[in-house]
């Protein structure tokens, strides 16, 4: 296992990737009017890439088209004190070609936003790192 400089598990590649495959809700970030902007998306990790439907209209499809965005994915136990983050980092762009449309649409994504979702948002990740807080011995209860 090894440690970043504060102590948080430095996961690998595969098991960043595994988590994005076993994940379905995430946090796109882009840039909106000059100022970073954070939307929760239900996604799908497919092969190499981050698929993420939504309106045509929507700030997300407007904002993030051909453009760099960051991708993250967590799992916090906050009672417990576990949890893991993996964070993407990657060009962005809107999809376009009827035979990728097609292929997109037989994905198991699905949305819990109302509305119609009728584009497709592409991530390619080019950085990808995760961080995992270590399992660490229960504190002792102060003696009295």
């Amino acid at each position: 296992m090894h440690l970043d400089h504060s102590g948080m598990e430095i996961l690998d590649d595969g098991e960043c990737r595994s988590l994005l495959r076993r994940s379905t809700i995430g946090r796109i970030v882009f840039t909106l009017q000059a100022l970073p902007t954070v939307q929760p998306v239900n996604f799908v990790f497919d092969g190499e890439l981050i698929v993420v439907k939504t309106s045509s209209a929507s700030r997300l499809a407007t904002a993030a088209s051909d453009t760099i965005v960051a991708f993250e994915i967590d799992d916090i136990d906050a009672e417990a004190g576990t949890g893991w983050s993996v964070v993407t980092v990657g060009p962005a762009r809107r999809v376009t070609e009827p035979a990728e449309i097609a292929r997109l649409s037989t994905l198991p994504l699905r949305s819990w936003a109302p509305g119609e979702r009728d584009q497709f948002i592409v991530v390619r990740p080019r950085l990808i790192t995760g961080r995992r807080i270590p399992d660490r011995v229960p504190l002792r209860a102060p003696r009295s």
